[in-house]
């Protein structure tokens, strides 16, 4: 019988070469022995840690949100005027956030094509993506934020296939093309709403 070992930072660890593995190798490149020598660690580490590579799969997507949240970025979003421009503002920390961490953008398209394929963890990976999409909409709200769910959801999908873009095709835009997409799109997505003074 396997003994599960809870050293926090080992598991953090990896579950970030895990996240490596599948930007670099796909899912199906997803091995223990794989995520053993990504993470620098004696073969059967993981196995130690994670009891299936079903496991791994499921918490290597949590792992990459964990890494995506910025508080500094989410507490100065509650700073200066709500407007389109502020909104502009954060969307293009959002999308340079995102961009900074590659691996981690393409660990999740990989999961989620993972997941056409596994019930189990196309159900989690949905719970856990709602869950973002509800906490954008409710920050952006609680923030006084111009705009309201509909417009939340719908910078959400546009500036994931944005980024999406950036990591894929990164000579499809140039980073001043891409700049002036995001504003475009905040821009028109905001249209007429009125401005708040700041909090």
């Amino acid at each position: 019988m396997t003994m599960v070992r809870r050293n926090p930072e080992r598991r953090a660890a990896l579950l970030d070469a895990a996240i490596e593995v599948l930007a670099a190798e796909g899912a199906r490149g997803l091995t223990f022995r794989a995520v053993d020598q990504q993470a620098g660690v004696p073969v059967g580490t993981a196995s130690n840690y994670f009891a299936s590579r079903d496991e791994i799969l499921r918490h290597a997507g949590e792992r990459v949100y964990e890494r995506l949240v910025d508080d500094a970025v989410l507490a100065g979003g509650l700073d200066g005027p709500r407007d389109a421009a502020r909104v502009a503002e954060l969307m293009h920390e959002l999308v340079d956030r995102v961009a900074a961490f590659p691996t981690g953008f393409l660990a999740l398209l990989e999961l989620r094509l993972e997941a056409t394929r596994r019930p189990e963890l196309r159900d989690l990976l949905t719970r856990r993506i709602r869950a973002d999409v509800e906490f954008n909409v409710g920050y952006h709200e609680k923030a006084g934020l111009p705009g309201d769910g509909t417009t939340v959801v719908l910078l959400w999908l546009a500036l994931n296939w944005l980024i999406m873009e950036r990591l894929t095709l990164p000579d499809l835009f140039t980073g001043e093309q891409r700049h002036d997409l995001v504003t475009a799109l905040v821009e028109r997505l905001l249209a007429g709403q009125p401005a708040l003074p700041p909090a």
